[in-house]
């Protein structure tokens, strides 16, 4: 619908919005450099966090990762956070935070979202790949720790010809769930930085 000039302390990006007739939802692609024509650019495809992104909660790694993204994005000089605006893996806020509250009694993020009607993982990337394709880019270079991100991307027939991987910080306030990503949802990351108390916890969940 319309870019413009965004300066940053990182550098100077692009900010452009897209509309989705589907669900009249505003997407966004956040670039920085010449994109169009390339192969193998630098992509975060981010799903919004409002927790995460604006408060800074560390109940999650999310704002971590698009600020580290962004970040890598600048260290290369070139690449595209698509920014898609599915709250809570796509169950939006108001059941985002019924699952923080069971989560506080005892449910792991997975379970949580079951317990609410919802399936693990809601999202659908079809207007990151229309972005990327809009974008006129050949093929990336996907941030993410989510292999089922990977293959839904490649579905959508974008081309992924590398994983760049994107470490979290683990302390209190997180390591429970970012266990679950990795022990329940496959997520890339390393067991070895959990506490071992962390891992006795997460054998025992709801």
């Amino acid at each position: 619908m319309a870019c413009a000039r965004i300066p940053t302390g990182l550098g100077e990006y692009q900010l452009c919005l897209y509309t989705d007739n589907q669900d009249d939802k505003e997407h966004l692609a956040v670039v920085m450099g010449e994109v169009e024509g390339k192969n193998d650019v630098l992509v975060r495809v981010h799903s919004e966090c409002f927790t995460g992104d604006v408060l800074g909660s560390r109940r999650c790694d999310c704002g971590e990762q698009l600020g580290r993204s962004m970040e890598m994005i600048a260290e290369a000089g070139e690449g595209v956070v698509i920014y898609l605006r599915q709250e809570g893996r796509g169950i939006g806020l108001l059941d985002k935070l019924r699952a923080y509250n069971l989560q506080d009694e005892g449910y792991d993020t997975v379970d949580a979202n079951l317990a609410l009607g919802h399936q693990v993982d809601e999202r659908d990337y079809t207007a990151a790949a229309r972005i990327l394709d809009d974008l006129g880019i050949g093929s990336i270079r996907l941030i993410t720790n989510n292999p089922v991100k990977i293959l839904r991307i490649s579905e959508l027939g974008i081309e992924v010809t590398e994983r760049v991987p994107l470490p979290a910080t683990v302390h209190a306030d997180n390591a429970h769930y970012l266990f679950t990503k990795a022990l329940r949802m496959d997520h890339l990351l390393d067991l070895q930085a959990f506490p071992a108390g962390e891992l006795k916890r997460g054998n025992g969940s709801h």
